[in-house]
């Protein structure tokens, strides 16, 4: 039998779908009891109109174009759809707005055939115009830099790569020619981040505080730091997915801790963002827990400009040194994580089978870091639970700072919530700073593209490496799995050669619900689909 790691890409994916799916049935009841509209209650009157959903901050926006975190893909992926999504079990594409695709055979022009009848929120017409233009705005020269998924989606027509041109050839066909193959876009086009349809407002600006999409809920209110407000849209299109509850509520709870005692409390009905450290509270308290592995990345990112200690690889990699990582993982998560010997999970794909990182070596790194000069660091970090850090950024920053204490390096944290965090990682001097990444389609160029990409809030470290973006590029424009295979295998081994992250777990996907509940699908990108959940009354 196939060990885990040398189960293909495209296999494990769907494996690992199946796996979601079952357990979100076997778990959260998923198919039982549907409600019979979306008042929010069955012909028995049987259930409640309202779903509450307990994450640990508030969404940095509401434009899909703006935004590059998961909690502003939780509210987004309700009010908001795509041309294509994603199967509720895995990566797979189906059709979306769009009833269907064609790819022409030199794989560079994509026609999609869009579902007539839609309407936006705001009674507007989903058409291919529509569509032309909340793409458009994602290209050049209409990109602008705070569009931090436009390149990830798009890609760069400018530099050879992405999308060239955006058609209406009528109402209902739209037509993207490409500048070059891309392996990934069909995938990326499903993506919660900057490839979902807006509404096309007089200002897109508005969009930020005000969402205006075509999904089964509608916006109806932002209480910053409290909660955001949505309602099912009377005039939703696809019956199929019709939300099954009148309203739902993200209510935003920072601390752990407090977020457990809501739901145990029945003030949520769901939450997510929480570590092995709650889950017997969690099942003390009657509730339910969601557990599998996820398909993400927490790092430690080197600054690697010139203004920072660290642009020295030989200063990174004595840092690396530094770090007992086994020991770090399983003191911090137990058995809610496991070590990154790779920047993609274990099971994605077999790239990380032979990946060799820097060995613990407190002695060698002591003795380097001293004759390189280097007794102090400058550290900041996020203060609250990321979905690939539970235990959040502080915690593992204070928990680095101890290891490089015995190797005479102090080093100074200054953490922020998570919102400010975004904008400080850009504009404040930092040595090292902490981070992560969940996966948004299933695609290794999701992850390896990562330390290409220009964009600051992406490329963390600000990773420049001319032979790194040449394979990137490759592994883009390459259909065959197996030569894709080799090209990020590479990819995977300069990243742990030349250090620019210190790799260090990939945490398990962990929700906590109600047992009333029934009917949420907790997706492989992280998100938690809430348009079929109900409660009973």
């Amino acid at each position: 039998m196939e060990s885990a790691r040398e189960i293909s890409r495209r296999t494990f994916i769907k494996m690992m779908g199946a796996v979601s799916a079952t357990s979100a049935m076997g778990l959260a009841a998923c198919g039982s009891q549907r409600a019979s509209s979306a008042s929010g209650s069955s012909d028995s009157g049987s259930y409640a109109d309202t779903i509450t959903f307990g994450q640990g901050s508030d969404p940095r926006g509401l434009d899909p174009a703006y935004v590059d975190d998961g909690e502003s893909a939780k509210v987004m992926c309700h009010v908001y759809e795509n041309l294509v999504t994603y199967d509720d079990e895995n990566c797979d594409i189906k059709p979306e707005l769009a009833d269907s695709y064609d790819i022409s055979d030199d794989g560079l022009t994509y026609t999609f055939h869009l579902h007539e009848g839609v309407k936006f929120h705001d009674g507007s017409d989903f058409n291919a115009d529509a569509v032309k233009k909340s793409i458009e705005r994602q290209l050049e020269p209409n990109r602008t830099d705070d569009m931090t998924y436009a390149s990830f989606v798009y890609g760069t027509a400018s530099e050879g790569s992405g999308v060239e041109s955006v058609t209406a050839v009528d109402d209902h066909t739209l037509e993207i020619k490409m500048a070059a193959v891309n392996a990934a876009f069909l995938k990326n086009m499903a993506m919660v981040l900057g490839a979902p349809v807006v509404a096309p407002v007089a200002d897109y600006s508005t969009l930020m505080e005000h969402p205006v999409g075509t999904g089964p809920y509608e916006f109806v209110s932002w209480d910053k730091g409290q909660n955001v407000k949505l309602q099912a849209f009377d005039g939703y299109w696809n019956d199929e997915k019709r939300a099954k509850t009148k309203n739902l509520i993200f209510r935003f709870i920072t601390e752990n801790a407090s977020r457990v005692t809501a739901l145990n409390n029945g003030e949520v009905d769901i939450i997510d963002g929480i570590d092995d450290s709650v889950v017997d509270q969690i099942k003390n308290g009657g509730d339910e827990l969601f557990t599998r592995d996820g398909m993400n990345i927490n790092y430690m990112a080197f600054n690697t400009t010139s203004s920072s200690i660290c642009h020295d690889q030989a200063v990174r990699k004595a840092i690396a040194q530094a770090v007992n990582v086994d020991e770090l993982v399983q003191s911090l998560y137990g058995d809610y994580a496991t070590v990154a010997n790779s920047v993609m999970p274990t099971w994605m794909a077999p790239y990380d089978e032979d990946i060799v990182q820097t060995a613990y070596d407190p002695d060698a790194a002591k003795a380097a870091l001293a004759s390189l000069g280097v007794t102090k660091l400058t550290c900041i970090t996020y203060s609250n639970p990321r979905p690939y850090n539970t235990k959040n950024g502080q915690t593992l920053a204070e928990a680095i700072q101890g290891y490089l204490s015995k190797v005479g390096v102090t080093m100074d944290i200054t953490p922020y919530d998570w919102t400010t965090y975004k904008t400080k990682v850009t504009t404040d001097p930092w040595d090292v700073c902490f981070y992560g990444w969940t996966g948004d389609n299933g695609d290794p160029d999701n992850f390896m593209n990562l330390l290409a990409d220009a964009t600051p809030t992406m490329n963390i470290a600000q990773f420049d490496d001319a032979d790194y973006k040449a394979l990137i590029a490759q592994g883009i424009t390459t259909t065959d799995d197996n030569a894709r295979n080799d090209i990020y295998h590479q990819c995977e081994q300069m990243v742990a050669d030349k250090q620019p992250w210190l790799v260090i777990s990939h945490g398990s996907e962990l929700v906590g619900y109600n047992p009333k509940v029934s009917g949420f699908v907790v997706h492989p990108t992280g998100i938690v689909r809430l348009w079929a959940a109900q409660k009973e009354a």
